[in-house]
């Protein structure tokens, strides 16, 4: 019983019609499920991934306008890795990211390993990093998207997190959930993080651990991440890794039926929220993959309160991001 690596990461958005057209527009992701939050119905959650949003390839957001600015420290997910192939596209999107007014900070490379890098934030602050994943990820970018495939985002590369105590998360990480370490680095704050990753290792699977036995507290909010996902592929072992997690980790969930995945929730001993989900029935369950995210998708469940779930819902309304002239 393996974990395949990561299955989503959830962030939290205060605009909605400007994060589908920054994702969409900019990044070229392809929104493939425009739904709500299943324990806040008031709220969107929308899906960005590849041309059908594999396992892997989602990067999600709540609507959340109420949730204040996002507070980083420790206990918290700083950074989102997406996966490119080679400088060259890097070099692509820093160019494209200059014409479009996106704030980066070049091409950089982690000295230890020279991986190259291009971090950026996207309007609200949310900080992502752009990583050359030297063709071995397997999403395939959505042909309809603006960014040519060729330049085009794979998927989830990792996630940054921002922890006080390296041993007990590790501990969890290696002896609990199978994960392996791999090398470490200085971050650009010169804090030592340790790279771990699961399953089939590399691209896709890595989890960054960014050591701050100093730092405050944080609090997710508008421009932070609200927790990742890592992948296993079948209910039944869903099931196994539920209950392998419960004997070390206090208060983990029951299985939640989220109906395009099936979920449970549990904190880390840093407090950061970790979800495990399988890998389908994925987002063609209820929509033609030719139309994915274009309408509201509900769940059976909800359906029956579609009226006053889509009456409580602000319009997405369309936005365009254009050049800076």
């Amino acid at each position: 019983m393996q974990l395949g690596g990561l299955h989503h990461i959830s962030a939290i958005t205060g605009n909605v019609s400007q994060n589908v057209a920054f994702y969409t527009q900019v990044l070229g992701m392809r929104l493939v499920k425009k739904t709500v939050n299943q324990d806040d119905v008031s709220a969107y959650h929308l899906f960005y991934g590849d041309e059908i949003g594999h396992a892997g390839t989602e990067l999600t957001f709540f609507d959340w306008p109420q949730s204040g600015p996002n507070r980083p420290g420790v206990g918290t997910i700083s950074a989102i890795m997406l996966g490119v192939t080679g400088r060259e596209a890097l070099q692509w999107w820093a160019k494209r990211f200059d014409e479009f007014g996106v704030a980066h900070e070049g091409i950089q490379e982690r000295s230890e390993t020279a991986k190259a890098f291009l971090a950026f934030r996207d309007p609200e602050g949310q900080r992502l990093e752009l990583v050359d994943d030297e063709g071995r990820m397997g999403g395939k970018p959505w042909d309809k998207s603006p960014v040519p495939a060729e330049m085009g985002i794979h998927g989830l590369y990792g996630v940054r997190l921002m922890i006080r105590d390296l041993a007990s998360t590790a501990r969890l990480l290696t002896e609990t959930m199978g994960f392996r370490p791999t090398y470490s680095y200085q971050s650009e704050q010169q804090n030592s993080v340790s790279v771990f990753e699961v399953g089939p290792g590399g691209p896709g699977t890595e989890v960054h651990l960014d050591v701050r036995p100093n730092l405050h507290y944080g609090n997710p909010g508008i421009g932070g991440v609200h927790h990742v996902a890592f992948r296993t592929p079948n209910n039944e072992e869903h099931e196994q890794w539920r209950a392998k997690i419960a004997q070390v980790v206090r208060n983990v969930t029951p299985v939640i039926e989220r109906y395009y995945f099936h979920a449970v929730y549990f904190r880390e001993p840093n407090g950061v929220l970790f979800e495990v989900s399988t890998d389908g029935p994925g987002f063609t369950n209820d929509e033609d993959p030719e139309h994915l995210g274009e309408l509201l998708a509900l769940p059976p469940f909800l359906e029956p309160y579609r009226r006053e779930i889509e009456a409580n819902l602000k319009p997405i309304r369309p936005l365009s991001f254009e050049a800076v002239k």
